[in-house]
C-alpha cells in the first residue's frame, strides 16, 4: 500500500509541477504584456525559465532536504534527456533546420558552461562560490539576450489580448504554489523508492525524475513538431538546458552546497560529449534528419542502460 500511495504521490508531483509551470507562465507572461514588455523578451526570459521550473522546484528542495546528489542528477539527468530525447524524437517527427543563431551563439555557450560545471565536479562538490559563479553568469547571459533581442526585434501586434492584472496575479501565485507542492511531492517520493529498492538518489535523479521535470520541453517540442514548427525544439531544448546549469545549480549551490557522488563528474564529462556531437551535427548539415533523431535517441537507451548497471556495481566505471 505504502508503494501504491508514493507512485501516487511522485505522479501529482510530475502534474503539479507541469501544470504549476505553465500556469505561471501564462500569469507572469500577461503581467509582462500589461506592462508593454516585449513579446521578444518575454519568450526569452519568462518562458525559457519557465520550461525549466521543474528541475528548479526539483534540485532547489532536494538542497533543503540535504539530497544534494538528487539536486546535481536532476540536472545532468535533464539536459541528457533533452538533447538525446527531445530533439530526437522532435527529428524523427521531422526533420529541422538549426537557426543560425542557436548554432553561432547558444550552443557554444551550452558546450562552454556544461565543461565548466564538470570542471567544478572534479572534487565531487558544487561549492557555494562555484555556485555563484554559475548564478552571476547566468545573470550576464540574461542580459545578453534581451539586448540582442531589443537590437534585432520587429515590430509585430499583439495576437492574444493580456488577462486582468487580477486574474494574472491569482495565476502567478496558483503556479508558484503547484510547483512548490510537486517539488515536495516528487522529492519525497523519488527518496522513498531510492531508499525502497536499495537505488541511490542518484539514479533516480538521472533516470524518472529527469525525465519526468522534463515533460514541459519534451510535449512544448513535440507539439511543435506536429505543426510543422520543428525547428523551434532545438532553441527550446538548448535555452532550457542552459538554464539548468547556471539558474538552477546556481541556486540549489547557494542554498548549501552540493556533495556528489564520483559518477556526477562522469555524466557531465559524457553531457559535454552529447553537446558537441550536437554541435557537430548542426554546422555540418545545418539541420537534425530522422537518421541523427534516432542516433540520438539509441544513446539515451545506452546511457540508460549504463547508468543501471553502474548503479549496482556491475560496471568497474
Amino acid at each position: 500500500m505504502e508503494y501504491v500511495l508514493n507512485l501516487a504521490m511522485l505522479l501529482v508531483g510530475f502534474f503539479f509541477l507541469v501544470k504549476g509551470a505553465d500556469i505561471f507562465v501564462d500569469g507572469s507572461s500577461s503581467v509582462a504584456k500589461l506592462f508593454k514588455i516585449p513579446s521578444v523578451i518575454i519568450g526569452l526570459t519568462i518562458v525559457s525559465i519557465g520550461t525549466s521550473l521543474p528541475e528548479a522546484a526539483v534540485s532547489i528542495t532536494s538542497s533543503l532536504q540535504g539530497s544534494y546528489d538528487l539536486s546535481i542528477a536532476n540536472v545532468v539527468g535533464s539536459n541528457i534527456f533533452n538533447l538525446l530525447v527531445v530533439v530526437g524524437a522532435s527529428a524523427l517527427i521531422c526533420p529541422f533546420v538549426v537557426d543560425k543563431m542557436i548554432m553561432k551563439r547558444d550552443l557554444p555557450i551550452c558546450i562552454g558552461i556544461t565543461a565548466l560545471l564538470a570542471f567544478m565536479l572534479r572534487d565531487n562538490i558544487l561549492s557555494r562560490i562555484e555556485a555563484g559563479v554559475l548564478f552571476v553568469i547566468f545573470v550576464a547571459y540574461l542580459v545578453l539576450l534581451v539586448v540582442s533581442a531589443l537590437k534585432d526585434r520587429q515590430q509585430s501586434a499583439e495576437n492574444e489580448k493580456p488577462m486582468p492584472l487580477s486574474k494574472s496575479l491569482v495565476f502567478i501565485l496558483l503556479g508558484g504554489a503547484g510547483i512548490i507542492l510537486g517539488g515536495t511531492f516528487t522529492v519525497d517520493s523519488a527518496k522513498f523508492f531510492a531508499k525502497a529498492f536499495g537505488m541511490s538518489e542518484m539514479l533516480i535523479g538521472l533516470t524518472v525524475v529527469a525525465v519526468g521535470t522534463s515533460l514541459p520541453e519534451l510535449v512544448t517540442s513535440i507539439v511543435a513538431a506536429k505543426k510543422g514548427e520543428s525547428e523551434i525544439a532545438l532553441g527550446n531544448v538548448v535555452g532550457s538546458c542552459i538554464f539548468n546549469i547556471m539558474f538552477i545549480l546556481g541556486m540549489s549551490g547557494l542554498v548549501h552546497p552540493l556533495n556528489c557522488e564520483p559518477a556526477a563528474f562522469i555524466d557531465s564529462v559524457f553531457l559535454i560529449g552529447v553537446n558537441i556531437l550536437m554541435y557537430l551535427a548542426c554546422i555540418t548539415s545545418k539541420k537534425v534528419n530522422r537518421p541523427e533523431g534516432l542516433i540520438c535517441v539509441v544513446l539515451y537507451v545506452i546511457y540508460i542502460a549504463y547508468t543501471i548497471l553502474r548503479a549496482f556495481s556491475l560496471l568497474p566505471f
